[in-house]
């Protein structure tokens, strides 16, 4: 096992091994690069994953403190994980690229009240590394690999969206193997992906990007390594990470460069709480955008009650999904579009989410209805707005010492006929098919974290340029969801792991001309 000594500056850190930071490592490694990657939490085997939410959930989840404001639920905002392969555990592997209206939401829609740029770089510039991050996730109809067969639930929603005359559905855009792929099985459709894959049929850099590039010897993961606060030098150059180690004591590991990849309301937090007398704001915040611009997408849930077995928890949750809507067409009075897409809840799940935990006897006879249940997960392009973000309690800490989050999020008034748009279309899919009812859903919580450092053209605008590196600081990167300029409706990994590929060519590029 490779070990750099913590006074080795000539190496990368990335913090953070989800989706940004564990393809970002691989890639450098793979290219002779020496990456040490921290990692603030643990690193499970595949005898540690089991088909149980609430035994995953205690394994995975990023439980530390955090406070929701506006419309997010005040004690737990976010969906993510803190476990080598980051929130990559937890995701049901949708794997959709953004539109090209989608990188230009300023340009294309043009709305009232909104903080929207368009994006640095358009569909045509990253095409080709969402083709190579297709190829490197095993995404199901590309590559020639089938589609995913699709189960109950996604026929389901196929039957009732051509009976509303949609045309794009697919069982396709899924980073879940659909035949043996990459060293990993096929899915044996076991079911509740977010729970982890037994198997390893879906894509994670648990078990893809993490050991390929330990194989190198240019890569060291340091599990259980909770980034403190970033260091410079008296030019503002980053020169180090300070860290938590495993054992709670407070180290210090040197870099050429550091690429922050840890979900947008953490790393927007690091950067705010490494306040120096030349940054006093925090780092890479002399425009005052670090926390800013804060994206969730528009999501809107929907449980179908239909009139024969559907058994929706079984198979692959994630079994397709409808494209029809994604276009802009702002005749339907709203601007954006949206994704429909098949979903599946555990009795848990349908209890906390779908009726608020709420106890009577709505939920006790739904979930008597348990197996009947169809399901969707719409999730919709979100309008940037500087008010909604990241910022650090002025007193509370966490275990840490650290500022505890205030996340804080409302709607845009775009999201208002969206929302309204979607609810309509999820009733029709399920009501076309004489659904006895349809219980519709808000999604309160936080998931999808995007937007709290974006690109941008202009460093007024922004947090970083079109390599995720920050306009003020040339050797300290943004490497996950807090770049996007802009929501799209797509589901984000795609796009996170594309940016990785691009942003790993950058800076080899930038080493190899002795500019880092």
């Amino acid at each position: 096992m490779t070990v750099f000594e913590q006074s080795d500056d000539s190496v990368i850190v990335v913090i953070g091994s989800g989706a940004g930071g564990g393809v970002l490592a691989n890639e450098l490694a793979q290219a002779g690069v020496n990456v040490v990657c921290l990692e603030a939490g643990r690193r499970l085997t595949f005898g540690d994953i089991v088909n149980d939410e609430r035994a995953m959930d205690e394994k995975m989840t990023w439980h530390d403190r955090r406070i929701g404001e506006g419309l997010l639920n005040p004690y737990f905002p976010a969906w993510m994980c803190k476990t080598v392969g980051g929130t990559t555990m937890h995701w049901t592997a949708t794997s959709v690229r953004l539109q090209p209206h989608e990188f230009r939401a300023k340009t294309t829609y043009g709305i009232p009240n909104t903080s929207a740029i368009d994006w640095p770089l358009g569909y045509e510039e990253l095409e080709p590394f969402y083709t190579l991050a297709e190829t490197k996730m095993g995404v199901s109809g590309t590559n020639g690999l089938p589609p995913l067969p699709m189960n109950n639930n996604m026929k389901v929603l196929a039957a009732g969206a051509r009976r509303l005359g949609y045309k794009e559905i697919k069982s396709t855009g899924v980073a879940i193997n659909s035949a043996p792929y990459d060293g990993r099985p096929q899915c044996q459709q076991i079911g509740f992906c977010k729970s982890g894959c037994v198997i390893g049929a879906k894509w994670s850099t648990l078990y893809t990007e993490i050991p390929k590039a330990e194989d190198t010897g240019h890569f060291e993961l340091r599990p259980n390594a909770m980034a403190l606060n970033l260091e410079h030098d008296q030019n503002g150059r980053v020169t180090s990470v300070l860290y938590s180690g495993e054992n709670g004591a407070i180290q210090r590991q040197r870099a050429r460069a550091v690429c922050v990849a840890g979900n947008a309301i953490e790393t927007s937090r690091l950067l705010l709480n490494s306040q120096t007398s030349m940054f006093p704001d925090g780092l890479a915040n002399g425009a005052g955008q670090v926390g800013k611009n804060y994206l969730k997408h528009v999501v809107l849930g929907a449980l179908g009650f239909m009139p024969g077995e559907v058994n929706f928890y079984r198979g692959a949750q994630q079994g397709g999904h409808i494209a029809d809507e994604q276009r802009n067409d702002e005749s339907r009075g709203f601007a954006g579009g949206y994704q429909i897409e098949s979903a599946a809840f555990s009795p848990l799940s349908v209890a906390r989410i779908a009726f608020g935990g709420e106890w009577g006897e709505e939920l006790t006879s739904a979930l008597e209805d348990y197996t009947r249940i169809a399901a969707t997960f719409i999730t919709g392009e979100d309008a940037s707005q500087s008010k909604n973000g990241v910022r650090l309690h002025g007193e509370e800490k966490d275990a840490y010492g650290l500022p505890v989050p205030i996340v804080r999020y409302e709607d845009h008034d775009n999201a208002t006929p969206m929302r309204k748009h979607a609810n309509a279309s999820a009733r029709g899919l399920f009501e076309t098919l004489g659904a006895t009812r349809v219980v519709p859903f808000k999604v309160n919580m936080a998931t999808h974290n995007l937007g709290t450092c974006r690109m941008s053209e202009n460093p007024a605008d922004g947090v970083c340029n079109k390599w995720g590196r920050a306009h003020e600081i040339d050797n300290l990167y943004i490497s996950d969801g807090s770049q996007f300029s802009s929501s799209g409706s797509a589901n984000p990994t795609l796009t996170i792991v594309a940016l990785a590929i691009r942003q790993a060519g950058h800076i080899r590029d930038r080493m190899a001309a002795g500019e880092l």
